[in-house]
């Protein structure tokens, strides 16, 4: 059994206008490269992470097809809520809903042999910044968030934490591995303590994955490890649509 992650696959069979190939050359035929990547190494007794921004569909009913072609795919998945993951709905309703082969992550955890799986979204916060390592520039005149802008952002962040320490106390305490999903990064590129890092530690966590950042300019991001934690971001993107093996 292998363990493989990739995130932020923005997946767009009923909605077209979506369609990622509007960010770039890079972008052109990704779901045609994202299967064909996956087909050549992921086996059917494999799990894959998929931290998030799954579909750009606005409704469960709507993401069905962005999910069965992800069911149609080899090997166990295990999803996380994305910031664009509109479609996501009550864990009752995913339950009914998604098909055999995708199982999610919400205030829960997921068991895969002697692997134990937990994680929360999280969201934007102030500890780091990665503007440093993308291809743009940043606009110059865009505005600064206004205090309402900020004080949301931080409200959220604090409940995702809550979330992330509520899903990650249900782990397996006889697992062997213990993996964190979130899908905003929950350290900053130069791995200084934060406070979903922090929470990390609590719980022993081996390995956190983690996506939502693109336009990174390649093999610029230094994740790696610290305080026996092993950071791995799996933007598609960024790994040129081939998932990435975890374990």
């Amino acid at each position: 059994m292998t363990i493989w992650a990739l995130s932020d696959l923005h997946l767009s069979l009923n909605t077209p206008s979506k369609d990622m190939s509007f960010f770039g050359p890079a972008w052109e035929g990704y779901m045609e490269n994202i299967q064909s990547n996956w087909l050549a190494c992921v086996q059917v007794s494999d799990l894959v992470l998929i931290p998030g921004d799954i579909s750009w569909a606005m409704t469960l009913q709507e993401a069905q097809k962005d999910l069965l072609w992800i069911d149609a795919l080899p090997g166990k998945k295990l999803i996380l809520k994305g910031n664009h993951d509109y479609w996501w709905d009550s864990s009752a309703k995913m339950k009914k809903a998604l098909p055999p082969s995708i199982h999610f992550i919400h205030n829960n955890t997921f068991d895969f042999e002697n692997v134990s799986i937990g994680g929360a979204r999280l969201w934007d916060t102030e500890e780091y910044n990665f503007s440093s390592y993308t291809l743009f520039q940043e606009n110059p005149r865009a505005k600064s968030p206004s205090p309402s802008k900020k004080e949301e952002d931080k409200r959220l962040f604090e409940k995702e934490l809550e979330r992330l320490r509520t899903s990650l106390s249900q782990l397996n305490p006889t697992a062997s591995l213990r993996i964190a999903m979130t899908h905003y990064p929950p350290i900053g590129a130069d791995l200084a303590p934060s406070a979903a890092s922090k929470i990390l530690q609590e719980f022993g966590i081996h390995i956190c994955v983690f996506g939502h950042l693109h336009s990174i300019k390649k093999h610029s991001l230094p994740f790696g490890s610290t305080e026996g934690i092993r950071y791995i971001f799996s933007s598609c993107d960024y790994l040129d649509f081939k998932p990435i093996k975890i374990r």
